[in-house]
């Protein structure tokens, strides 16, 4: 899954992809290099990012996507949002996948209309908002925990008739250093729930914050990391650089043949 953010604070590629030209030109670029999936995203969630509304988020996105959609049609796009409205409409202008950072928690009808569109939806798991996700994150088992919120969340969807469901433990959101590195080490158990695990690792602060330097530096810690999801059971991995992750994922599968 190749990261689209057309975003002017998000926090490795803010402010990069801003007029049609460039947004085709990743577009293309996430296709060579082999991704499945083109993930555009309209809001940035990272810790302390200034708050968009829906109207702002729409005269972003939709624009952008329908230009995605006319110039690669067979592409599979995925919509990063957390709201509603925007899920509906974007699927409506051929968007084939929701995003949703919130799970359903910051928009109580999300599900609802996850079930009219019938859609592959990826759930995450955030403790708070991005506003308040860092403010000391606590846990007593930060994996078990999350395993039970999952549970839930599936259950529901599932009384809603939503089969496809994929979920991300939400690395970086509401979790601590030590957190992400627990939940990095455990992903295997997230199996326990048969569906399938999505891992957006890449170029994040559990990384840099561990190592030093800056998002920009983290190319190769990111590959490590993404190697240890996908031997853990990772089958989604949502990045910024594309080839790299494709690389991983081709020399696992040809491990998993041996």
């Amino acid at each position: 899954m190749g990261i689209l953010n057309i975003t002017p604070d998000s926090f490795f590629d803010g402010n990069k992809y801003t007029n049609e030209k460039k947004v085709l030109e990743r577009a293309a670029q996430i296709l060579e290099e082999g991704g499945d999936i083109i993930d555009i995203g309209a809001f940035s969630s990272r810790p302390g990012a200034k708050f968009v509304d829906e109207k702002t988020e729409r005269n972003r996105l939709m624009p952008f996507l329908e230009a995605i959609v006319k110039e690669f049609p067979e592409a599979v796009i995925s919509v990063d949002t957390y709201r509603h409205k925007i899920a509906v409409e974007a699927v409506e202008k051929g968007a084939k996948m929701i995003n949703d950072i919130s799970a359903g928690e910051l928009d109580p009808l999300m599900f609802e209309s996850i079930a009219q569109l019938q859609v592959p939806y990826i759930i995450m798991h955030m403790q708070g908002t991005p506003d308040t996700m860092q403010n000391n994150p606590q846990y007593k088992d930060v994996v078990n925990e999350i395993l039970v919120y999952f549970v839930k969340k599936i259950e529901k969807l599932n009384n809603l008739g939503i089969k496809e469901v994929i979920i991300d433990p939400g690395f970086g959101f509401g979790k601590s250093l030590d957190h992400n590195y627990e939940i990095l080490n455990r992903l295997d158990e997230f199996k326990l729930l048969k569906k399938p695990i999505l891992a957006g690792i890449s170029r994040k602060s559990m990384l840099y914050k561990l190592l030093g330097g800056t998002p920009g530096d983290m190319l190769n810690a990111t590959g490590i990391a993404n190697t240890i999801a996908v031997a853990k059971g990772a089958e989604f991995l949502r990045v910024h650089d594309v080839k790299e992750a494709v690389e991983i994922k081709t020399i696992y599968k040809q491990l998993s043949k041996t």
